[in-house]
């Protein structure tokens, strides 16, 4: 049969060729056994290509290597549909090695599991699974399968999430959110042996078209000044221990132009824990060295001296180590017992949010917007946009504290610090 292009009427779109189950279309189920030779050189991993493939994507494979069975399960599509959005799921726990598996090698097994898992950040994962999720139940209430991969159907799918009938809340779906979810799903099917061809016109002209109509410009968080960032420090109690930690996750947040997850990820030594993003040295004199775990290798920050002791991220983390007695491990930790105790868990990443809004909030910084405004352009990253929009010096210096892979990322705030400076309209005699 042949199928009209993507390029002609939308209403001429090919769904004749898309999979769908059998007992929707009334026809009796194909004899696996028969397509099984076509499926194997689709599906390479899995022995048993011949399962329907929303069993597969569901329940998984039993047949499947050992080193993807951690992955299977992180990116499980739940058993019944629903049309609200998925929320993010929950850790998985160590699983138990597959029957064919020699005994000797669940060790190995184990580790490996560790290195998948150390292959990507928690948050990508949870994002990896929701949005597998998110798929699996739009295609099973359309009646379409799952696996394998088929182009078709994932335009479809953006489509949806573009004209915001993916789910029940009829809320189109950003285009940087689309983006997030179409590469969930190549991830995902990779994962399953089944690669997607994103270069397929079904999905690329698809996505491009959906860029052009529906691409807004960046919202970018609004950036904390020094002055900002002064009154912010103002806020916080020096005579308790949540004060001095907060002080310090400020002006080292800050002055090393930190991401909230690598302020949260300090450890006090070098390799003490296994989730750790980097470490601190403190160089009493001169300043601080911050070694972090990036996507490219490891980088360092060096973090000088302030011009005084009150706005100094050397004395800030050096008064909070002290008075918490932290000598190992996580750096930044809960407060509790009525702020007189510091557990032993790391903060969250969303702690380092909260606690920008909250003292942005408290210091009136941003008192041109309203409250709902400033709750929602200031995070976290207003600490790292703060630093790269004040600081004057050569972009070089910039780039390197803010470990961007090019100029052009680091001109993005520069461009906002130096709006209007130049008047080019008096300049030309007007």
């Amino acid at each position: 049969m042949h199928y009209r292009s993507l390029y002609g009427l939308v209403r001429k779109w090919p769904l004749s060729s898309i999979k769908t189950p059998k007992s929707v279309l009334g026809i009796a189920p194909l004899d696996h056994r028969n397509v099984r030779e076509r499926h194997d050189k689709r599906a390479p991993l899995m022995t048993n290509p011949g399962t329907r493939s929303s069993d597969t994507a569901e329940h998984g494979s039993e047949d499947m290597p050992d080193i993807v069975d951690l992955v299977m399960e992180m990116g499980r599509a739940g058993s019944e549909a629903s049309d609200e959005p998925p929320s993010p799921a929950p850790p998985v726990g160590r699983m138990q090695p597959p029957s064919h598996l020699p005994a000797h090698l669940a060790g190995l097994a184990d580790r490996a599991r560790d290195y998948v898992e150390a292959a990507s950040s928690t948050n990508t994962r949870r994002a990896y699974a929701s949005d597998w999720k998110h798929f699996c139940a739009w295609a099973r209430r359309q009646g379409l399968e799952v696996l394998p991969p088929e182009p078709q159907t994932v335009g479809l799918y953006i489509t949806a999430c573009a004209s915001g009938k993916a789910t029940g809340d009829k809320k189109p779906n950003s285009v940087s959110t689309i983006e997030r979810r179409l590469s969930s799903l190549t991830w995902n099917f990779a994962q399953r042996g089944q690669p997607l061809d994103r270069k397929d016109r079904h999905i690329a002209t698809v996505m491009a078209g959906i860029r052009n109509k529906h691409a807004a410009p960046p919202r970018q968080k609004e950036a904390v000044l020094p002055e900002d960032l002064i009154a912010m420090l103002e806020t916080l109690d020096r005579g308790t221990l949540r004060g001095l930690r907060d002080r310090a996750m400020l002006l080292i947040g800050f002055a090393g132009g930190l991401r909230r997850s690598e302020i949260v990820g300090l450890d006090v030594g070098r390799d003490q824990t296994e989730e750790s993003s980097g470490w601190i040295e403190i160089f009493p004199d001169k300043g601080i060295l911050v070694t972090l775990r990036g996507k490219t290798g490891w980088r360092e920050v060096e973090i000088g001296r302030g011009s005084s002791d009150a706005t100094c991220p050397v004395v800030a983390l050096q008064t909070w180590l002290k008075f918490s007695r932290i000598g190992h491990g996580p750096v930044f930790r809960r407060v509790a017992g009525q702020g007189k105790q510091v557990g032993a868990e790391r903060l969250n990443d969303q702690e380092v949010a909260r606690l920008v809004k909250r003292t942005a909030l408290a210091a009136g910084v941003g008192g041109d917007l309203s409250e709902g405004d400033r709750a929602t352009k200031f995070s976290g990253h207003s600490l790292r946009a703060g630093l790269a929009s004040s600081a004057e010096v050569d972009e070089r210096y910039v780039q390197k504290q803010l470990g961007h892979a090019s100029a052009e990322m680091t001109r993005r705030y520069q461009r906002r610090r130096d709006r209007f400076r130049v008047n080019l309209t008096k300049a030309s005699g007007l």
